[in-house]
């Protein structure tokens, strides 16, 4: 039989529990999904015993996730099972991993070529995520950024992803406020417009003390199979040993590796 189930904040749930509503509603939704995951296809009755609520809990439950596309009933039988919404954030789960086995070679190979650390980095949200890594012949730290969220305006990596993201979302980001992270940081939105239409024409972005005082990164852009750019590929390093004038002279090994990459992923570049 169903416990009663009160969702107001801080109320008990007829275990004792006197855990938050939104808590207790997020885990009862990744429950449900479980649920359905595991037997294919459920009755709301047999959801609700599951979950230990009652029907109606249930039913609203399932409504929420099947408006975000998560579940769907099947017809007039009222069977739920999952809905495409699974599968979308699956493939992206997907493909950030394919993304990050592919890309560790690349990384590994042109952090012997330039001698410094080469992030591989893809957008996510506000912000840029390091999904692979490796140290160059020259490190003499080994900072693990790998999982690492860096602001998209302030790296090198992160205005690549900016500069070819899609304009009403490019425009909305421009809106925000841009946080300072040293001297150096473009804060105003027109002068950022303008550095990343120069990203475009160059093809690559750089980053001298934006982030960090005395760190240096240049970065391109990764292409993927429907020619829109999903990673970019950064070599960082101090400033004493990554001058402005070496970041801009290996630009060509990054652009070399990052072709190399982008063609394993299935992209064909338009001069083929």
């Amino acid at each position: 039989m169903a416990r009663s189930d009160c969702d107001g904040d801080g109320s008990t749930d007829g275990t004792g529990s006197r855990e938050p509503a939104l808590v207790r509603s997020v885990d009862r939704a990744v429950t449900a999904l479980e649920v359905v995951a595991a037997r294919g296809e459920v009755g709301i009755a047999e959801l609700a015993e599951e979950l230990g609520v009652h029907k109606s809990t249930a039913s609203r439950l399932v409504a929420a996730l099947a408006r975000r596309g998560m579940l769907e009933q099947q017809g007039d039988r009222g069977r739920i099972s999952l809905g495409f919404g699974v599968v979308r954030l699956a493939a992206s789960a997907t493909g950030r991993m394919d993304l990050a086995r592919l890309g560790q070679p690349t990384c590994q190979q042109l952090a012997e070529e330039v001698g410094e650390t080469v992030n591989l980095a893809v957008h996510d949200g506000e912000a840029a995520i390091n999904v692979a890594q490796e140290f160059g012949t020259s490190s003499v730290t080994t900072r693990n950024w790998v999982g690492r969220r860096t602001p998209l305006h302030a790296t090198s990596a992160g205005k690549v992803l900016l500069a070819y993201m899609g304009d009403a979302e490019r425009r909305a980001f421009l809106r925000r406020r841009l946080p300072r992270y040293t001297d150096a940081t473009i804060t105003e939105a027109g002068a950022l417009r303008t550095e990343l239409a120069r990203v475009v024409d160059e093809g690559h972005a750089r980053s001298f003390e934006e982030l960090e005082v005395g760190l240096h990164a240049v970065a391109v852009p990764v292409w993927g199979q429907g020619g829109d750019v999903v990673a970019a590929l950064s070599a960082a390093g101090p400033s004493y040993r990554l001058p402005r004038r070496r970041a801009r002279a290996i630009v060509p090994d990054l652009r070399a590796a990052a072709e190399d990459l982008s063609t394993r992923l299935g992209w064909i570049s338009a001069t083929e």
